[in-house]
């Protein structure tokens, strides 16, 4: 099957759709990933990109952040601090709680890394044009909010 004559999908079938092209954008960002010099998967590559974005936080906010279990986000941070990438220290207001931040190091890996993610999104909307961007942007923004929704 070539990229030219894609595989059709019946009309009631957007969630099969939607999951292989999630699918898709993990394979190709492990890639491009592995490809940097980057030894990250697409879940430890998330959670370096939540805190560049959005700074210091506790290990569950972490955890929805990225929509992760407390078991999977434990093991994620302990293989992200092994490589020395982030840090636990103790949250100033919570003694109970730990606070989890980017190292100079994960800094400077998310800094690397930010290319590949460019590179991949750019490549999977390559077919579109900048309105027709805007509009599967808002589609899936939409479609997310009426999920969220369901009662």
């Amino acid at each position: 099957m070539s990229p030219s004559n894609p595989p059709s999908y019946p009309q009631d079938s957007i969630g099969v759709l939607i999951g292989l092209v999630r699918s898709e954008l993990v394979r190709k960002m492990e890639a491009e990933l592995q490809a940097s010099g980057a030894d990250l998967r697409f879940t430890q590559f998330l959670i370096l990109k939540r805190l560049a974005y959005m700074g210091p936080m506790s290990a569950s906010e972490l955890a929805r952040a990225v929509e992760l279990d407390g078991g999977a986000m434990t093991r994620q941070l302990d293989q992200l601090e092994g490589k020395g990438l982030l840090r636990r220290l103790p949250h100033q207001q919570d003694r109970r709680a730990l606070r989890i931040e980017l190292t100079p190091a994960g800094d400077a890996m998310w800094r690397q890394i930010t290319p590949c993610n460019d590179r991949v999104l750019d490549a999977a909307q390559k077919a579109l044009d900048p309105t027709e961007r805007e509009q599967l942007r808002d589609y899936l923004e939409r479609v997310l909010v009426a999920l969220r929704d369901i009662h």
